[in-house]
């Protein structure tokens, strides 16, 4: 089966951001009234983020008001934002050059995430990537639902004038990541190993692959 587009996170599968999303979310729920563990923050890896803070809020507080987390969000883009400015993001090592085989191949290249589309932008221009880079861009707040729904895929698909899921290949570091792949019902479903979860935590979900990072993909294809 012939891959036509390639959709893959960014924060820890295309991007290496040193686990900064992490660290400020925990932070902004913290300082919400939140106690978020580790694990609490693992769960939602991949998700959308202002979802990600209402339920960690939640899970301490009890059901909580728009404007609490509508507060704790925006602290947390702050955070992010202040984390990104101390040490910029990078992208992953062979990412760069791996995207470029692929479009050279004619596969199309479209990076979907649980951020906004204003951090989405910032971080992108960070690393210079636009469309001669990418094909496409699909950020959480384009969609109905994040991961694990297959919407993004679907709407980067639109963009791409892909029509046929299983020609579709998705790849990311979380948990979330793969579910959504297995919910499109994509022909390639592959975990990578450059974010903070190991090949036995993304073993466990359906999947296709589990590859040491998205630089081995043209050798997949």
């Amino acid at each position: 089966m012939t891959i036509e587009l390639m959709v893959l996170d960014i924060a820890g599968t295309t991007v290496e951001e040193y686990g900064a999303v992490y660290d400020a979310l925990a932070d902004a729920a913290t300082a919400a009234g939140g106690r978020p563990s580790a694990a609490d923050v693992q769960r939602w890896m991949g998700a959308g983020k202002r979802e990600a803070i209402a339920h960690l809020l939640a899970d301490r507080l009890g059901p909580v008001d728009d404007a609490t987390v509508d507060a704790a969000f925006a602290d947390f883009r702050a955070r992010l934002d202040q984390a990104y400015r101390d040490r910029p993001p990078v992208a992953l090592p062979g990412v760069p050059e791996a995207l470029a085989r692929v479009r050279a191949a004619g596969v199309k290249v479209a990076l979907t995430t649980g951020f906004d589309r204003e951090v989405t932008t910032g971080l992108l221009g960070t690393l210079g990537w636009d469309a001669t880079v990418l094909d496409a861009v699909v950020c959480v707040d384009d969609v109905p639902a994040g991961r694990p729904a297959p919407y993004m895929i679907f709407r980067a698909m639109e963009a791409t004038g892909v029509h046929d899921v299983a020609r579709v290949l998705v790849a990311g570091d979380t948990v979330r990541d793969l579910q959504a792949g297995t919910n499109a019902g994509a022909g390639f479903v592959v975990g990578v190993l450059t974010g903070k979860l190991d090949a036995v935590t993304l073993g466990a979900e359906r999947h296709t692959h589990i590859l040491p990072g998205v630089a081995d993909l043209p050798a997949l294809l």
